[in-house]
């Protein structure tokens, strides 16, 4: 979980970032998002097959009764994201578009699909590699389950998104920066509880 100042955003980006231009908005929790990210997982590992190492909603609409805003964060493991090649077309073939390309940091790449380009309900697709990034897939499923886990800290880490989402940003990336002490926090304890 990497924050991004304003150069590593346009560095990582492969598309045109614009200015976020309206507020955060977040969502109750929406019962649909469960199913949402299993109709995303079943035609994901269709299209990609055994190069499907292990895929696992992550991020806010991941945990039961966390507002969020309403986009799905998956997190895919293949052999090697380098390898654009081996994934990218079929994934690009259900829709998603390669939006994120960090080198420098554990090769992540991220594809999107979004409403407002035809997509039933947008998604965020992270994909890494185990040889590559072990430690941080542990963080970002160590969150999660924490938050799944423990009423407080899931409480805790939704009041300082509200209270972020009332800030205006130049982009979303910003946003997610912000919480980024807060999860910090929640990490550590979930880690040491292991």
């Amino acid at each position: 979980m990497a924050t991004m100042d304003d150069d590593a955003i346009a560095d990582a980006f492969l598309v045109e970032v614009r200015p976020y231009s309206v507020p955060v908005i977040l969502e109750e929790y929406d019962q649909r998002w469960p199913a949402r990210y299993e109709a995303e997982a079943t035609a994901i590992r269709e299209a990609l097959g055994a190069k499907v190492l292990r895929l696992e909603h992550t991020g806010s609409t991941s945990v039961p009764g966390l507002a969020a805003k309403p986009v799905i964060d998956m997190l895919l493991l293949v052999a090697d994201t380098a390898d654009e090649a081996a994934y990218v077309p079929a994934l690009e073939a259900l829709g998603f578009t390669l939006r994120v390309r960090e080198p420098d940091w554990l090769e992540h790449r991220c594809l999107v699909r979004r409403v407002e380009d035809g997509a039933p309900h947008s998604v965020n697709l992270h994909v890494l590699s185990p040889d590559r990034a072990a430690v941080e897939i542990e963080r970002i499923l160590a969150f999660r389950d924490r938050l799944r886990t423990h009423d407080d800290e899931r409480a805790h880490y939704e009041r300082a998104k509200r209270e972020l989402a009332q800030r205006r940003w130049k982009y979303v990336q910003h946003y997610a920066n912000a919480k980024s002490d807060v999860i910090e926090e929640i990490i550590a304890r979930a880690l040491d509880a292991r």
